[in-house]
């Protein structure tokens, strides 16, 4: 806003539009595959009904996954390995999505069987420039949660990180995004990428890219905020070294 501007407050996140179109993603899946980035086998329109997730069960193959629209952290996402499952399942990831999100609405994709969970960051700027800064993986996770997040990934090569940062590329293309972001992927066991999600917004694993690339990402946010072009093209990127970060998470046991 104007009145921001003229008080010297810059709004350094991305713009509005896409914030919004990434945090649904039932949208976002379907933004992604009409701009031919791979998703996650499944549908792209809310799933209302049992009846629906026997007949995506038995389509896709099982299990399958049921997830809230609006979710995230393991919150609305349920493992349905049969169609026995398939009422009870949808019931609880509806009211999770409800309860932590305000939205019930619920989706359907293939559940990959223990994938590696790689993401990439990327910059755009406002003048069409977008690039990558290659990938982390942060497959160790408890509950959903990101316990250590690596860089660079020890199951991705030159050639696989090529391919991927290219998707995370033309993910954030697909949403007309600007400032720092991360597009989240699912590497399968055949090294299959998919798109997931995308973070609209600076996380705190960004500090492991910065160590192997020399950047400073929040300056680069607010070099973008005023307007600026990226200050390195996709050639310029240089990944050295490599880069460990481990998160405490606390939680109390006894209670689950």
């Amino acid at each position: 806003a104007r009145g921001c501007v003229d008080a010297g407050i810059v709004w350094i996140g991305p713009p509005a539009e896409a914030i919004e179109a990434m945090g649904s993603k039932i949208e976002a899946r379907e933004r992604m595959r009409a701009a031919g980035v791979p998703i996650v086998p499944g549908v792209t329109e809310a799933v209302t009904s049992a009846d629906e997730v026997r007949r995506l069960g038995d389509e896709l193959g099982w299990p399958i996954a049921i997830k809230a629209s609006a979710g995230g952290g393991g919150k609305g996402l349920k493992v349905v390995r049969s169609s026995d499952e398939a009422a009870r399942a949808l019931e609880s990831a509806q009211r999770e999505g409800e309860e932590y999100f305000s939205d019930a609405a619920v989706y359907v994709e293939r559940y990959l069987e223990d994938p590696r969970h790689v993401e990439v960051q990327v910059l755009a700027d406002s003048h069409g420039n977008v690039i990558h800064l290659g990938e982390r993986d942060c497959t160790i996770q408890r509950r959903h949660q990101k316990l250590v997040e690596e860089t660079p990934s020890p199951a991705v090569d030159d050639e696989l990180r090529e391919q991927i940062g290219a998707i995370a590329v033309d993910a954030a293309r697909a949403v007309g995004y600007q400032s720092a972001g991360t597009i989240e992927g699912l590497l399968s066991r055949d090294g299959e990428y998919f798109f997931l999600e995308m973070n609209t917004r600076i996380q705190v694993e960004h500090t492991v890219t910065e160590l192997v690339t020399g950047l400073d990402l929040v300056r680069e946010q607010v070099l973008i905020a005023a307007g600026e072009t990226l200050s390195i093209g996709q050639d310029d990127v240089e990944l050295r070294g490599h880069a460990i970060e481990c998160r405490i998470n606390a939680e109390a046991a006894h209670k689950n």
